[in-house]
């Protein structure tokens, strides 16, 4: 599959960019960009639970629109527009309760107007824990 990048994605800007907002707090790390897609990382921790030792829905959903918004953002001019989170959606698979999770957001459609991107977790043992799917709406920048 060809690039899809407008940008050249530089992993330590994009870790930068996350510091001293919620994404940081979780412990999200951007670990890997391919051609198409954005890869990273959440531990399975106190940050990242609900109060029975599971990783919390809502810490793998934060997860999945970090890494398809940071996706999303880089098949953009950002001096023209850029892509902001319009609905997401995520079916929680299998509970996690130690070592990390891992998010790999791949791209379904991109339109002129959204785009579509499908966002994969896994524990450490590489068995899909919850899939997500995200729609980003392309939006002129000032």
């Amino acid at each position: 599959m060809p690039n899809i990048w407008f940008q050249q994605p530089d992993i330590s800007l994009m870790n930068t960019q996350m510091q001293n907002t919620a994404c940081s707090n979780l412990g999200i790390m951007i670990t890997e960009v391919g051609d198409d897609y954005v890869k990273g990382t959440m531990p399975a921790d106190k940050r990242t639970f609900q109060p029975i030792g599971l990783v919390h829905g809502g810490a793998n959903v934060l997860l999945a629109e970090t890494l398809g918004s940071m996706a999303a953002n880089l098949c953009l001019d950002n001096s023209k527009e850029y892509a902001v989170g319009q609905e997401i959606n995520a079916n929680h698979l299998r509970g996690v309760r130690s070592g990390k999770v891992t998010g790999i957001a791949a791209i379904i459609h991109r339109g002129r107007t959204s785009q579509v991107w499908e966002i994969r977790i896994y524990d450490d043992k590489d068995k899909l824990s919850c899939i997500s799917r995200l729609t980003m709406a392309i939006i002129p920048a000032n």
